[in-house]
Formats: C-alpha cells, sequence, structure tokens
C-alpha cells in the first residue's frame, strides 16, 4: 500500500512533438511540477509550460544515453520521497516503447503512489498528418505496433512470418538505423517486395520529412536521407494513397 494518498509522481506523454496536441491535463501537471524527468526528444516548447520546475534530462537520442533506466527509477524515487512533485515527462504515450513498466515497478516497492497520463503516440500523429488512416475496411483490419530495434540496437526477435501472414498495418517504431534489415527480413518471410511503405522523420513538426516508396525500395531512401530526428516507419496496403497524402499537405500548407 502507499505509505501516503497523495500522488507525487506523474508519468506523462508529452505527444509526437508538436505542442498542440499535449493534453490540458498534461499542461495542468506540468505547471503545478517541481521537478521534470524528460526525454531528450521533448520540444522545449513543451518544458516551457514548467517554468518553476527544476529540469533533468534523462532521455535517449540517437544512441547516446543522458541516464541508465536504473537511476531514472532512482531519481523518481528519491524525488518523491523528498516531498516534491514529480513529473516524468516522456516522448509520445508512456505506455507505448516508453518504459513505463521499470519505473512504475520502482515506484510501488516504495508504496510512492502515481498516475499515468497518456498522449498521442507517433503512429496515430504521424497517421493525421499524412491524412492516411491506419485501418482501411476491407485493406487492413489490424494494426501492430513494433520496435525497429533489441538489445544492443540490434534487430529484435520478431516473428517475422506471423506479423507478415497477420496482413494490416505494421508501426516501426525506432526503425531508420535498422530498416534495411527489418525489410530484409519482410521480404524473406513473404511480404511481397513492392509493399506500400512510408518512413516519416520528425511527425507533426515543421521539419517533418516524408519517404514514401515500397517495403524494398525505402530502406535506400531513408539512408540517403540521413535523418536525424525519430523516425516512423508504416507498412502495409493501407499506405498506397499518395494523392490523399498530397492533399493532406496542400490542405495543411494553407492554415
Amino acid at each position: 500500500m502507499p505509505r501516503n494518498e497523495i500522488t507525487r509522481v506523474f508519468l506523462i506523454g508529452a505527444g509526437p512533438g508538436d505542442p498542440e496536441l499535449l493534453t490540458l491535463k498534461a499542461a495542468r501537471l506540468l505547471e503545478a511540477a517541481d521537478v521534470v524527468l524528460h526525454d531528450s526528444l521533448v520540444d522545449p516548447r513543451i518544458l516551457a509550460a514548467a517554468p518553476q520546475a527544476r529540469l533533468i534530462d534523462v532521455g535517449k537520442r540517437c544512441g547516446r544515453h543522458a541516464a541508465p533506466q536504473q537511476e531514472i527509477c532512482r531519481l523518481l524515487v528519491e524525488e518523491a520521497l523528498a516531498g516534491h512533485v514529480v513529473v516524468r515527462l516522456k516522448g509520445g504515450d508512456p505506455m507505448v516503447f516508453g518504459r513505463a513498466t521499470e519505473e512504475m515497478d520502482a515506484l510501488r516497492a516504495q508504496g510512492i503512489k502515481f498516475d499515468v497520463v497518456p498522449g498521442v503516440t507517433a503512429a496515430t500523429a504521424a497517421a493525421a498528418s499524412l491524412c492516411l488512416s491506419l485501418t482501411r475496411r476491407g485493406i487492413s483490419r489490424s494494426l501492430h505496433f513494433l520496435a525497429g530495434h533489441g538489445a544492443e540496437d540490434g534487430l529484435p526477435a520478431h516473428d517475422w512470418v506471423a506479423l507478415t501472414r497477420a496482413g494490416g498495418t505494421l508501426v516501426v517504431y525506432m526503425g531508420g538505423k535498422t530498416l534495411a534489415g527489418l525489410a530484409a527480413h519482410f521480404i524473406e518471410a513473404g511480404m511481397p517486395a513492392n509493399m506500400p511503405a512510408v518512413a516519416v522523420e520528425d511527425a507533426t513538426l515543421e521539419s517533418q520529412k516524408l519517404m514514401r516508396g515500397t517495403i524494398a525500395s525505402l530502406p535506400t531512401q531513408v539512408a540517403a536521407a540521413a535523418p536525424r530526428g525519430p523516425v516512423l516507419v508504416l507498412i502495409g496496403p493501407a499506405m498506397q494513397d499518395e494523392e490523399d497524402v498530397r492533399a493532406c499537405v496542400v490542405t495543411a500548407a494553407g492554415m
């Protein structure tokens, strides 16, 4: 049981990048925070919502860790036990590849009450910015979120054949650097080489870049673009409507 009933720690999703996609609850809690432990990719404009708070960068960018997970857990517990209101601010949604389980377990072990505030995850944000639905009746009836890298940033141990046979839309998080290997595994598992695929860098931000192709051609395009921001890859027949993407971009530019 919690040692007190006051919630001291909030695991909050910062969304995909655009500050206007931050939830009202997240913004309110940031304004009340004493300490914010944030990912490196959280937009500075979102951090500006907590001018009174002590900001601690604990994130990971381009393979470089600012703090190991064990240290992040220690800081959460330490700051909460000191009586501070602590926000753990994660990119996207805390429960989607956010390593929230380790942090929640550490807080539970110390009897510290916490709350989780969901955020807009990159997959839905990218689909919205591209005007491409992740699911489409008669074309894509399932949706699969995959990690693009595993231990030591190598390829994860997915069941490539099962994923290929499942059809639907595959969304690969953190897959920019391993895309060539991922594509090779999917094609070897039976995925058609001309399966539509889209890579989105910096989804929802002004720096957003779109790369379109097939599962066979996209790895070369992404490698040539040498993206520096986070890359999300969307694969499946629902990604084939290039005219929809053009119309959406034109509309967004005119807003």
